[in-house]
């Protein structure tokens, strides 16, 4: 017969111990389970005998929608500025162009510029003007390859402001596209370079956005305004085979010729 008089019994805690401690090591310290939870939840008892709540007919439903906040839209154009002198007092005051609360920086450059450039909005590194951030370097050192003196070059933006993860067809139905044209006609440039039309082109009416790097101009009462639709600075910056292909193509559109 065996002999259970030496025989120890097993070390529990020990055991548990040293579980605990393998899998802590392994970067599991914390209990986890499957199931989703709304953390955001109120908490509260409800009574088993509770109710449901009744199912609300479809035209109910329907009613509640449209009784929703509509988003805010532009002003009549009837108030809108008639000169560029009068357009950045008002693209910095207008409600629904950008949220409240955002810095907003104004357009720059002269009327009749023989060049407009036109980015989706402020970066977020610009400080006291637009494109006076990183992106706005890579631009200064296209425009001085090629020749062209920043100080007569229009630069504009589609939003007035840096909005964090925008939604342009939102932006679209507030009337942003139709004050961007009406923009565009004010300044009456002689050229036109959009940085960032992946963005822009819902506010042209180009949807889906990769049907818009076809554009060739922009339709104005007068003469269409030729146009140079790319890829925004920030996406080049990050990305140097989208700033070799955008200097292939501003090369032949600008006719500027390589030493």
């Amino acid at each position: 017969m065996p002999d259970t008089a030496n025989q120890q019994s097993p070390d529990w805690s020990a055991a548990v111990t040293a579980a605990f401690d393998w899998w802590r090591d392994a970067g599991v310290d914390h209990a986890f389970i499957d199931d989703p939870q709304d953390w955001l939840a109120q908490v509260r008892e409800v009574p088993d005998t509770a109710a449901p709540a009744p199912v609300k007919p479809l035209r109910e439903l329907s009613a509640e929608r449209s009784d929703s906040p509509q988003i805010a839209k532009v002003a009549d154009k009837s108030g809108w500025p008639q000169s560029l002198d009068a357009f950045a007092p008002w693209w910095l005051a207008e409600p629904a162009l950008a949220p409240a609360g955002l810095r907003r920086l104004p357009p720059i450059g002269p009327v009749g510029a023989d060049l407009m450039v036109l980015v989706p909005m402020p970066s977020a590194d610009d400080t006291d003007a637009l494109l006076s951030g990183r992106a706005g370097r890579l631009l200064d050192g296209i425009l001085a390859a090629s020749g062209i003196d920043r100080a007569q070059t229009y630069l504009a933006s589609a939003l007035p402001a840096h909005v964090p993860m925008p939604d342009w067809h939102m932006f679209n139905t507030a009337g942003l596209g139709d004050v961007l044209l009406h923009h565009i006609a004010l300044v009456a440039p002689q050229r036109l370079l959009i940085l960032g039309i992946s963005s822009i082109s819902t506010l042209l009416g180009h949807d889906p956005p990769n049907m818009a790097l076809s554009l060739r101009g922009i339709n104005q009462e007068s003469s269409p305004i030729a146009a140079l639709p790319a890829w925004d600075l920030e996406a080049m910056l990050t990305r140097p085979a989208l700033k070799a292909g955008f200097w292939s193509r501003w090369l032949e559109w600008t006719g500027t010729e390589t030493v």
